[in-house]
């Protein structure tokens, strides 16, 4: 088959990269677009995969997002068309799901979290949804789509790291932003601002922890900005020399691997750090994510709601990591898509 993937955002890019040699594996060809949006060109070409690039984000704004949303709509359909697409897939990337159904092409939808507003547009788009175990039924009929749903067991990010083996060349890396290895290393991610479904909530939690954490002895703290202008935001909040925000693209997987905790105000990066066996923290103030509460009772995930919940978190250097290993995850996901 010739199988379409949509790269909307960042995580989307380690994901489907392991998904695409499970398929090329299996003898099909891949065709890839991706969205300028935050990291994701910049690392899908460091992948490799050499997107075809379509449209970019449309910021806070809602109308700005119809725009863009219907112009991206608009330029992958043109590009599309004649390509000879057996499958689209795409992890709830809403264009490539409408364009898939403008042209008739079978689609797939993967999704992790229940409480993204889009779901009621992406998962009616969709040909076939695929979900966690976790995942509840209960919104899958609300968005109509509990008949045409799978669900595989794990977590998505088992599927791209339970193979991982750390590159030891990376604490050079880490050393050239004068983090070395007695430091206790924390990577920071704040919450995605612009994104639909945390339009209304605020995370001071944020700024307290950095002030909190940056106070510390030894520690030296990797913030990582979802966008420039974020980025300058917290640094005019937070100039202390041991918060770090990186120039330049780091290994994901790597930086994860070598941290002593890990957290974030969304979703995928704490998920990573958990599937890593990293000690993981969120300050996520939306929607309580099921697959969440899973790893919350496998112990995996703590979360931080109050200035109580900051002060239990030690700040200590791990003693080991304890990744998880479901490695038939991707083999099995695989063959829910291709089915």
């Amino acid at each position: 088959m010739r199988i379409w993937i949509d790269l909307g955002n960042s995580p989307h890019v380690p994901f489907f990269k392991a998904l695409s040699e499970e398929f090329e594996k299996r003898g099909h060809t891949i065709l890839w677009t991706a969205r300028d949006y935050a990291q994701t060109v910049e690392l899908a070409e460091k992948a490799g995969l050499n997107p075809k690039v379509f449209g970019t984000h449309g910021g806070k704004s809602v109308l700005q997002k119809g725009i863009k949303f219907g112009g991206r709509i608009l330029s992958l359909t043109n590009w599309a068309r004649g390509k000879k697409i057996d499958l689209a897939v795409s992890h709830n990337s809403h264009e490539p799901l409408s364009v898939a159904k403008i042209l008739r092409i079978k689609s797939v939808n993967l999704m992790d979290y229940e409480h993204h507003p889009a779901n009621k547009l992406s998962f009616r788009l969709a040909s076939k949804i695929i979900v966690p175990e976790s995942f509840p039924d209960e919104f899958l009929e609300k968005f109509g789509a509990l008949e045409k749903t799978v669900k595989f067991k794990g977590i998505k990010e088992d599927i791209y790291l339970s193979d991982f083996v750390p590159d030891k060349n990376f604490r050079n890396e880490l050393e050239s932003f004068e983090v070395f290895s007695e430091d206790i290393l924390v990577v920071v991610r704040p919450h995605a601002s612009e994104a639909l479904y945390h339009r209304q909530f605020s995370n001071e939690m944020l700024d307290k922890m950095l002030d909190e954490f940056s106070s510390k002895e030894n520690v030296k703290i990797v913030l990582l900005p979802r966008k420039k202008y974020q980025g300058e935001e917290l640094r005019k909040k937070h100039p202390q020399e041991n918060i770090i925000i990186p120039k330049r693209v780091l290994d994901g997987a790597n930086l994860l691997a070598s941290a002593d905790l890990v957290v974030s105000g969304g979703g995928t990066m704490n998920r990573e750090a958990a599937a890593l066996g990293i000690p993981t923290a969120t300050i996520f103030a939306g929607h309580w994510a099921a697959v969440d509460e899973y790893l919350r009772q496998e112990n995996l995930l703590q979360r931080i709601e109050t200035y109580e919940d900051l002060a239990k978190i030690k700040l200590v250097k791990k003693e080991k990591r304890n990744a998880r290993k479901n490695l038939e995850t991707k083999s099995k996901v695989a063959d829910l898509i291709l089915e």
